[in-house]
């Protein structure tokens, strides 16, 4: 303790400025591995599309906006993604309001995300007019459903084998038909500020 207490100030400082450059660095690192994931959670999602929306407002019709996590344009029409980022076991049904998470001892509930899907697939196909809309709530590696998948629910693995990518030469007819649509539903979205996947 009387070491301590004699060492001069100059130590002091170094020790401090030492332990805030530690602190400094390790909140750069989880800032950094934070970011590199959402970023390739962005490309899993995106890979499915030839083309893509991130983090838009579509119109309601009434004056207001849904925040839609991605719009991807696919060789069967337009696919509307709600990402979620829920860890643990997860309890749900077509049927049931709330659905349950179990992550160990803690036990969480969360509204059923089916009908928010509904809107939002709505919304876009009110804009988009013709063209064939579908939508999916996808969930990452964090979460389970022990008891199977809810309807239009998927893991993001999953998402892949869903919607294959396929290169745009493939099917340019196709483009061509939905072109005039995809045209139609990027001049009508705005930025959102939400850019992270959400909890629940």
């Amino acid at each position: 303790m009387e070491v301590l207490q004699s060492l001069p100030p100059t130590t002091w400082g170094l020790v401090a400025a030492a332990v805030v450059l530690g602190w400094g660095l390790s909140w750069v690192w989880r800032w950094y591995r934070a970011r590199r994931a959402h970023k390739a959670l962005v490309a899993a999602v995106t890979a499915v599309g030839t083309d893509s929306l991130v983090d838009v407002l579509v119109p309601d019709g009434m004056g207001g906006n849904f925040h839609v996590d991605f719009i991807l344009l696919t060789p069967v029409g337009i696919l509307v993604i709600d990402l979620r980022d829920v860890h643990g076991n997860i309890f749900g049904g077509d049927q049931m309001s709330e659905w349950t998470v179990m992550n160990g001892a803690i036990r969480t509930t969360f509204t059923n995300p089916q009908s928010g899907l509904y809107d939002r697939v709505a919304a876009v196909k009110a804009v988009a007019g013709e063209v064939p809309v579908e939508g999916r709530v996808v969930f990452t590696r964090n979460g389970r459903f022990p008891k199977g998948l809810p309807k239009w629910t998927l893991m993001i693995d999953a998402l892949r084998s869903e919607f294959p990518p396929v290169e745009r030469a493939a099917f340019a007819g196709t483009v061509e038909r939905f072109q005039e649509a995809w045209q139609q539903l990027k001049s009508a979205v705005t930025p959102s500020g939400m850019n992270q996947p959400r909890l629940f």
